[in-house]
């Protein structure tokens, strides 16, 4: 989740903001060196590869900070978050892609820097990989489990992402449905919401909220990133060399970086995607085929599906895409229940002619379960679009009424699982929708226009 703050500094690479203000903030990166003596590595694929990492260290958060946002537990001195992100040959998409912090890994031979101990190849969870051997050796692993080559090494940890946000003027985040956390003190209803940093934080934490724990927390900061990306990218960041440097010396002050990764690299970036977009950008997660793989002396692991994640890799190195593309595709207004698992019998309610058959059309091209026979009401003077609904499947009408634009909501105790449409002369168009679960493509892969508030 403190990867959101890097990936910005990509984003905000500052094209046209000069060459002097970028050598500036680049003074304030703390450098590690992750690539120092390191052997049989993959080799180079097209475009560029970055891993991310956000380390759980909290060693700069106030008191009052760790009460209030519930941080009090001890840091692990690991790596909380992993994302390898691919930037493609020709700068116009980033492909970013969620490693499980506890995915089974085989860390190689290795010096642990904490005892100062030779280790022989053993395994681990991937995040421990930090914990025994740094950046160095979180570096080797990813290599070995990816088979892709990293280019460049960025690491932050709590301490600006919350000022981060709140330089942006927070971050807007939409849910279908209620979210609480107790143990990060998360609080959301369904609904869209202005997050400052604080509340950022907790969104980003999250992960017991549903059964999905720690794949739903990732789906949730991909949701985040995308929606950053969308903030930095549509509030004049970019063109203000005031505002940049603000929000890019925030950014900064907790970052460490490769050597390699400077001046040059950030303006080269910055040029290239001066027009970046959510829509440039693509979120998937490792294709899992155990989520709770039991492993000795370890404890509950995720396990890697070998075929699928090696077509996920040989696509990063192809620099191929891993959504398939939908020009002008519209947004998608983010709903609770899947538009597949709603049954609906539209009716024309006007003496329109062909008005059933438009609606039902419209509503089948959207994703919901039409009977395919659009029938006529009685009488057909109706005003108003009505949506009937039995109170049981509320939620299901609520996602109806979403795709539906101004329809009224009319509960009929005992109508059964069939929601019933009846269009008025004042029906419009049909509002493209999606369940909030809904991904697209065989890596599990959303693009960033897909995620964000429409």
């Amino acid at each position: 989740m403190r990867v959101a703050t890097s990936l910005s500094v990509l984003v905000l690479g500052a094209g046209g903001i000069g060459h002097a203000v970028v050598t500036g903030l680049e003074t304030g990166i703390d450098r590690v060196d992750p690539f120092k003596d390191m052997k049989n590595r993959p080799r180079a694929g097209t475009g560029m590869n970055l891993l991310l990492v956000g380390t759980d260290g909290r060693d700069r958060i106030s008191r009052e900070e760790k009460q209030k946002y519930r941080l009090g537990g001890a840091p692990c001195h690991c790596t909380d978050t992993i994302m390898l992100v691919h930037l493609s040959a020709d700068r116009k998409r980033a492909t970013i892609v969620s490693l499980p912090r506890d995915s089974y890994a085989e860390l190689p031979e290795h010096r642990d820097l904490t005892t100062g101990d030779e280790h022989a190849a053993h395994p681990v969870k991937l995040n421990a990989a930090y914990a025994e051997g740094g950046p160095s050796l979180t570096v080797r692993t990813v290599e070995h489990m990816t088979g892709v080559k990293v280019d460049h090494y960025l690491e932050v940890d709590f301490t600006s992402f919350m000022k981060t946000v709140d330089t942006l003027g927070g971050v807007q985040i939409c849910t279908a449905r209620p979210m609480k956390d107790s143990y990060t003190g998360l609080d959301l209803g369904a609904g869209t919401h202005w997050l400052d940093g604080g509340q950022a934080l907790r969104y980003v934490r999250s992960r017991h909220i549903d059964a999905a724990a720690d794949l739903g927390r990732m789906q949730r900061q991909q949701k985040f990133l995308a929606s950053l990306i969308k903030r930095a990218t549509s509030s004049g960041v970019l063109m203000n060399p005031v505002k940049f440097r603000d929000v890019a010396s925030t950014m900064l002050s907790s970052v460490r970086a490769d050597r390699g990764f400077g001046t040059d690299q950030m303006l080269d970036l910055g040029q290239a995607m001066r027009g970046f977009t959510p829509a440039s950008s693509e979120f998937a997660s490792v294709p899992i085929s155990n989520a709770s793989l039991p492993v000795k002396g370890i404890g509950s692991t995720v396990k890697w599906d070998p075929s699928k994640s090696k077509r996920l890799f040989e696509a990063l190195r192809e620099d191929k895409p891993l959504a398939a593309r939908r020009p002008n595709a519209p947004v998608a207004k983010t709903v609770d229940v899947a538009p597949r698992g709603i049954r609906v019998q539209v009716y024309n309610g006007t003496p329109q002619d062909g008005l059933g058959r438009k609606v039902d059309d419209a509503l089948r091209a959207t994703g919901f379960a039409t009977t395919r026979v659009p029938l006529n009401a009685d009488p057909r003077r109706l005003r108003h679009t009505l949506i009937e609904y039995d109170p049981r499947w509320d939620r299901s009408a609520k996602s109806l009424a979403a795709a539906l634009p101004g329809a009224e909501l009319r509960a009929v105790t005992g109508q059964g699982r069939t929601l019933k449409v009846t269009a008025g002369a004042d029906f419009g168009t049909v509002q493209r929708v999606q369940a909030e679960e809904t991904h697209r493509g065989e890596f599990d892969t959303v693009t960033g226009d897909q995620v964000v508030c429409p």
